[in-house]
């Protein structure tokens, strides 16, 4: 590379930290000025049956509701079969700073749950196939299998950096930030190993998808 090239490099990569720190600071003003996007449908309207066990609405008290912030939930808890399910779809009709989704991945560790596996994993909808995070966790001698997602504007996601990213970038461009944090919790016990909780909980995943999307805005 001659004197001229390597000049124009050097240039130009100092402008780098300041095109991504003006980017940056664009996006996360754009997060201040959402609108407020209503469910097309209410959340309760998702079946009560999903993979073929029948469920029952549970309450979330609402100091955990107020320091969740979510608009909307729905919390349910499918006792048929060999071991217990929960499924949880909170929906936020928009995010600004300081009222974001929470991710899982921080707070399961403080209510005393570590993640002993973590992986993405594929599961088939009528929607696509779509990927989402699959924890197996343990909180003393009780262990848990849990799948996680977030769902909205038009999509699934599991990373958390692709959710962020998205987030800021629809924030600025579109002025939507509404999304839905999905989660489906497994319970194992000595009647169902970890290969039928992942069946489980893919069969659930199944259905939930779907019917999360119908009452999403479109």
């Amino acid at each position: 590379m001659d004197d001229r090239k390597e000049s124009r490099v050097i240039e130009m990569t100092r402008w780098i930290p300041a095109f991504l720190l003006g980017t940056g600071c664009l996006l996360t003003l754009g997060v201040d000025r959402q609108r407020n996007m209503p469910l097309a449908e209410p959340l309760d309207s998702i079946p009560m049956t999903l993979g073929g066990r029948a469920g029952r609405e549970l309450d979330i008290p609402e100091n955990e509701r107020v320091a969740a912030g979510m608009t909307s939930y729905v919390f349910r808890v499918f006792e048929e079969g060999p071991s217990p399910i929960s499924v949880y779809v909170g929906y936020y009709d928009h995010q600004t700073q300081g009222k974001t989704i929470h991710s899982p991945k921080n707070c399961l560790p403080g209510s005393g749950w570590e993640a002993l596996e973590a992986a993405p994993i594929a599961v088939t909808t009528t929607n696509g196939p779509v990927t989402v995070n699959q924890y197996l966790l343990q909180n003393k001698d009780q262990q848990a299998l849990v799948f996680y997602w977030y769902q909205g504007r038009g999509r699934v996601a599991a990373s958390e950096y692709q959710v962020k990213w998205e987030l800021l970038r629809d924030a600025a461009l579109r002025g939507r930030s509404e999304e839905a944090l999905v989660r489906i919790v497994v319970f194992l016990n000595d009647k169902v190993t970890e290969s039928q909780a992942v069946d489980q909980a893919r069969r659930v995943a199944a259905d939930l998808v779907p019917a999360v999307f119908r009452s999403l805005p479109a």
